[in-house]
């Protein structure tokens, strides 16, 4: 598993926050934000890969290229086929517009069940971009550090 190291589950915990922009078109913008960010933990967790990138862009950034997209999809599904659990715990998102786009900031707490690299669990700051993509609001960029 040394392919896929701290950062990526600390990716997967970060953008677990991001799937599942789904619901009411009439929520607040910031809402559908936090929303999106709350559907991507729980699909990150329940071992949904579709569903945990469901609320990103096609041309996502992670970390200044540590990982994109498709290899976000690809780290749920092998936890997945590997029946490796991580849990995730989400404090509160702060949500801020800048013009036409959106930051959302929070922090996420990641706990490793039986298999994963336990020195991967703990505290991790992230710090998310959005962009309106026709209705939706879109995750384009992300960046996440441990916290201390």
């Amino acid at each position: 598993m040394g392919k896929y190291g701290m950062w990526k589950v600390a990716a997967v915990a970060m953008s677990l926050a991001l799937a599942g922009l789904g619901g009411c078109r009439h929520a607040p913008d910031e809402t559908r934000v936090r929303d999106a960010i709350a559907a991507t933990a729980e699909a990150a967790e329940a071992g949904k890969a579709g569903d945990t990138v469901a609320a990103l862009t096609e041309d996502f950034d992670g970390n200044a290229g540590q990982l994109d997209r498709r290899s976000l999809a690809n780290l749920v599904r092998v936890f997945a086929l590997r029946g490796q659990k991580v849990h995730v715990l989400m404090g509160p998102v702060d949500v801020d517009r800048r013009g036409e786009r959106m930051t959302a900031t929070f922090t996420v707490t990641l706990t490793a069940g039986a298999g994963v690299l336990p020195e991967n669990a703990g505290a991790y700051v992230v710090e998310t971009g959005w962009r309106r993509e026709g209705g939706d609001w879109r995750c384009f960029t992300a960046t996440w550090k441990r916290a201390l």
